[in-house]
């Protein structure tokens, strides 16, 4: 047993104290871990039935309500006053207080509380509720057992654990310490739901498509690639699942959606991770302005679906996320901010590089026009960006699955939404042209370019047999999670975020 021990032991004194208590229960025949614990209520729901009680009661009526509980939670507070201790246990919905009196539970039982019982314990306790002289509902306790035994106390400021590393790392101690976080966390659940939703309201299908992908495509990304042993090749996990959906628009669906892990490996960032959660629709018949209103109309229905209005506040900056949403073209964008005028002035690569190396700015001379548009953009644009804006009209170069504008060849139908400085949505038409979209492809290996798509004929095969005009949208939810909880690092939204080796 000591040698099963010896790792918990290495931990300290405070956890050698705990596995003492652990024995104290096992040596009397009382389960340290038991399979289950008598429970009916939640710390919420005790505290609402009493006060309906209360109120049915009336106000003047001395009678005081009679009502039998089973609650249980963790320990997080403990008042010892001699004869009688008041405790607080916590659950996923709130806290509530235990009063534990000697004369009645029997010395034994109260001082086993007292004496086997830790900060972190969990607790399952019966009795009856009373109303205290400071106005706090409480269970005072008849019987209690045991629920599950914690070995290792809490960090010694749990109450506020503050440090990043630690909240990240072992995010079970950032949401015991800190219930504001649970509250993004549940937030965060009720964006994904409203989401769905107001998809499916406007009669989309929800779809499942591969994570793991004989060839990767639908962005300009690195994979993370892994090999399949049975069949003795090598497979992607998806960079987007844009490539299958619109399979789907192919085979008959007129509106389809998916909200999965995409993975890009890639650098990190307050703004990226390398999985990230995505929400792709795709939509036959319609056009980026659908999108548009499709993105404007969903962002406002999921904001007043989980914080009932549609004005927020992100980084100290109000934010108006009412519909209809700013559009703005992205060449008058830039020349707004910056003076360049991307096509009269800098209408090749060699020139518009060496006005970004004028500026300081950090582009390889391998990069192509489009990739230098686009850092302008990140660089001037969207920093000025609050209320929600759509930036359209993109370089060609840079959107290879997008239709071409048919009044100007260099750019495409394709929009970024962007809000508080941050971009939450990029769409366009779809470009369903077979032999163009494998004339883009092709064009894109030949850049050299490590991040370029992919051939992928059974794609190109799959435009052959005839796709519709389709819009196409792809939505960052761990973005839209930080913008409606006012977070400035996607680490903040994502419950277990990848995080560098420790040395």
């Amino acid at each position: 047993m000591d040698s099963d021990l010896s790792y918990f032991r290495d931990f300290g004194e405070q956890v050698e104290q705990r596995l003492n208590k652990l024995n104290y229960f096992s040596e009397r025949g009382q389960l340290t871990y038991p399979p289950r614990v008598r429970r009916n209520h939640s710390a919420v729901e005790v505290i609402q039935l009493f006060e309906q009680a209360e109120t049915k009661l009336g106000a003047e009526n001395e009678e005081k309500p009679d009502i039998p509980v089973a609650v249980a939670g963790r320990l997080v507070a403990v008042r010892n006053m001699g004869k009688s201790t008041f405790a607080h246990i916590e659950d996923g919905t709130g806290r509530v207080q235990l009063y534990f009196k000697k004369n009645e539970l029997g010395d034994e039982l109260y001082d086993q509380f007292i004496r086997q019982f830790d900060l972190g314990d969990f607790v399952a306790a019966q009795g009856h509720l009373f109303r205290t002289r400071t106005g706090e509902v409480t269970v005072q306790v008849s019987a209690y057992q045991l629920a599950s035994k914690a070995l290792h106390p809490l960090p010694e400021k749990w109450h506020g654990l503050k440090d990043v590393e630690t909240r990240y790392r072992q995010r079970y101690l950032d949401l015991i310490a800190n219930p504001e976080v649970r509250d993004i966390f549940v937030k965060r659940s009720k964006i994904v739901s409203a989401m769905r939703r107001f998809l499916d309201g406007q009669g989309f299908l929800e779809v499942e498509t591969p994570a793991l992908q004989p060839m990767y495509g639908g962005a300009l990304a690195r994979p993370f690639t892994t090999h399949h042993n049975a069949l003795d090749t090598e497979l992607y996990l998806r960079i987007s699942d844009e490539l299958y959906l619109k399979r789907l628009i192919v085979g008959g669906f007129d509106k389809v959606y998916e909200i999965c892990k995409d993975f890009r490996n890639e650098g990190i960032s307050t703004k990226h991770n390398p999985e990230f959660t995505m929400m792709e629709c795709y939509w036959a018949y319609a056009d980026y302005e659908d999108m548009m209103w499709l993105t404007e109309h969903m962002v406002a229905s999921i904001a007043e679906a989980v914080l009932g209005t549609t004005n927020i506040v992100f980084n100290g900056q109000a934010v108006d996320l009412t519909p209809p949403w700013k559009r703005q073209n992205l060449a008058e964008g830039i020349k707004e901010q910056t003076g360049i005028d991307i096509f009269e002035s800098y209408p090749d690569v060699r020139a518009l590089w060496a006005e970004c190396q004028r500026r300081n700015l950090e582009v390889s001379p391998q990069t192509s026009w489009g990739k230098l548009v686009d850092e302008l953009l990140g660089e001037y644009l969207e920093p000025t960006i609050v209320n929600p804006t759509f930036i359209h009209t993109f370089p060609l170069d840079i959107s290879p699955l997008s239709k071409q504008s048919p009044d100007d060849p260099r750019v495409v139908e394709r929009f970024e939404a962007f809000v508080a400085g941050m971009e939450i949505a990029n769409a366009y038409s779809e470009l369903n042209d077979p032999v163009v979209q494998r004339q883009r492809f092709l064009e894109q290996q030949a850049d050299g370019d490590e991040e370029a798509h992919v051939v992928d004929d059974d794609y190109v095969m799959a435009l052959m047999q005839g796709m519709p005009p389709t819009g196409g949208l792809g939505v960052g939810m761990d973005r839209v999670t930080m913008l409606l909880t006012n977070q400035q690092s996607i680490r903040e939204v994502i419950l277990f975020p990848q995080m560098r080796p420790r040395e």
